[in-house]
């Protein structure tokens, strides 16, 4: 027994010196501290080659990473708002006491830049009865502003600053072969309350909206949002996702003033046709049948008549030359003459339905017009004319 506990301590002995003459250090028990005999080797410098083939450092995840949709907002923000402006009117106040006069904001809307020729565009009711007009552009940079132009019947109206061109963007319309889809984003910038460009999001809600507008008849096609507009967005631009002007904001549906959900915009076609024929000749380009009429439909509501009644005929004119009667004298009064109640198949029933029939048509085109005359129903071919 004590020659075989001889060998064991003989043979563990002999194992410790091979060990250590191989240079292999005792580990560390989990958690202990290291040996007595264990010392820490420095590690070796990085030299440039493992630099190079070291991978990069793995940054920790984001805890506010942006979704698509909010990337998309932002970046259609940064790319608009400057393209964005802020309109206010101004009038002369004098104090007849002091002997002073002094101009004071009178009301205020939004706009956007349409070219570089300081041409901006807003709505007709943000400038109407305006003494003077100043243009804001983003960067508070504030210009004094001329108007060129309006058409009441579409809210829309026309400005021109003298700023330098590298301060404006002009904002780009949406193409026309791309139509408006009920669901799409729309993205509302502008100046609500005052409060310098702000944005709001939602959908287009519905296309094709005939609303009441300030110009006495129905602006057709009108789209419907549900980006909130309050006061102070009128006029400024209505963006699909690629940032591209879709409409500009009108009017709001609610009883308090604020945004309920029920926004509407002028569509940008409607936009693309009549600010370039504003800024042309100071005013949009209507066109006629060569006939005189009384848009406020006193006559018609007077007798009950569904239709526009002919007050008169230009001589020389498409209606003229077409055969058409417009009143004329009897010996009981005025003896009416035509009705116009349709054109090319759409019912006419007062001046509203019939300016609309005729607001996409070009000077020579023909149109089909549907008559009563001596209670008997005819048609007959007219060209349209542009009016002066």
């Amino acid at each position: 027994m004590r020659h075989r506990s001889h060998a064991r301590l003989c043979a563990f002995i002999a194992v410790a010196a091979l060990a250590a003459a191989s240079g292999c250090k005792e580990r560390p028990s989990p958690g202990g501290p290291p040996p007595p005999s264990a010392t820490k080797v420095p590690d070796a410098p990085p030299t440039a080659s493992t630099i190079e083939t070291m991978p990069p450092p793995v940054p920790p995840p984001s805890k506010g990473a942006l979704i698509e949709d909010e990337r998309n907002t932002i970046s259609v923000f940064r790319e608009v708002a400057p393209a964005t402006v802020f309109v206010t009117q101004k009038r002369l106040v004098v104090d007849r006491f002091w002997g002073t006069a002094v101009e004071v904001p009178a009301g205020s809307g939004s706009g956007f830049v349409w070219d570089a020729d300081g041409h901006i565009v807003t709505n007709f009711h943000v400038v109407d009865n305006a003494q003077s007009l100043v243009v804001r552009l983003q960067g508070e940079k504030t210009f004094p502003a001329k108007l060129v132009g309006v058409e009441p019947r579409k809210d829309i109206a026309v400005l021109k600053i003298e700023a330098p061109k590298e301060m404006l963007k002009p904002i780009q319309v949406a193409p026309l072969r791309e139509p408006l889809e009920v669901g799409q984003k729309a993205i509302a910038i502008g100046n609500p309350f005052g409060l310098d460009h702000t944005l709001t999001t939602g959908i287009i809600s519905a296309v094709g909206r005939p609303v009441e507008g300030v110009g006495g008849v129905t602006i057709r096609d009108m789209i419907q949002t549900d980006a909130a507009i309050n006061p102070g967005n009128s006029g400024g631009p209505l963006l699909d996702s690629s940032g591209h002007l879709i409409g500009m904001n009108t009017m709001i549906f609610s009883k308090t003033g604020s945004s309920a959900g029920i926004g509407f915009a002028v569509p940008s076609t409607t936009i693309a046709r009549i600010v370039p024929q504003i800024i042309k000749t100071g005013k949009a380009e209507t066109v006629g049948l060569g006939i005189q009429l009384d848009p406020a439909h006193r006559l018609e509501r007077r007798n009950g008549i569904r239709g526009v009644i002919v007050m008169g005929v230009i001589p020389g004119g498409p209606a003229d030359k077409a055969g058409l009667r417009g009143l004329s004298e009897g010996d009981r009064g005025l003896v009416l003459g035509d009705v116009i109640v349709g054109v090319d198949g759409t019912a006419v029933d007062d001046y509203d339905a019939l300016y609309n029939a005729l607001d996409t048509k070009k000077p020579g085109d023909k149109v089909k017009v549907d008559l009563l005359r001596n209670g008997q129903k005819t048609t007959v071919e007219v060209a349209v004319e542009l009016l002066t």
